[in-house]
């Protein structure tokens, strides 16, 4: 099973970036993806999550209204469209799945799987 995130760069603020996360090795109807990001320093936190379903979606509030999590099931992927970028948005950002049913949370707890990563660097 693997999750491979790609997307991530440099931008400059007020910009946008679509992150993707390709899962294989699994289906996903079966697992919740969940975005986390970490800031140096920082700890990791939970930034969206999209329900096995698709029906459902959560947001942090430091991201709702600017970031959109939506998913392509016939190429096995999970999207993330990052926009109005704000400095503090810099982070590692990683793609996890959690094998929950209902409604997604931004709890690490239910994480069964974890991608590698991609940094994302907002800076003028």
């Amino acid at each position: 099973l693997q999750l491979v995130e790609s997307g991530g760069g440099l931008v400059q603020p007020g910009g946008s970036l679509r992150l993707s996360c390709a899962v294989s090795g699994f289906s996903l109807d079966n697992y919740a993806i969940i975005w986390f990001r970490q800031a140096p320093g920082k700890a990791r936190e939970g930034v969206s999550c999209i329900s096995r379903t698709g029906g459902a979606s959560n947001y942090a509030d430091s991201v709702k209204g600017r970031f959109t999590i939506s998913r392509d099931l016939p190429k096995h992927t999970v999207y993330l469209q990052m926009n109005n970028l704000k400095p503090e948005d810099t982070a590692v950002y990683y793609c996890a799945a959690a094998r929950v049913f209902g409604l997604c949370t931004l709890s690490e707890g239910p994480v069964h799987y974890w991608g590698q990563g991609t940094q994302v660097t907002v800076s003028s």
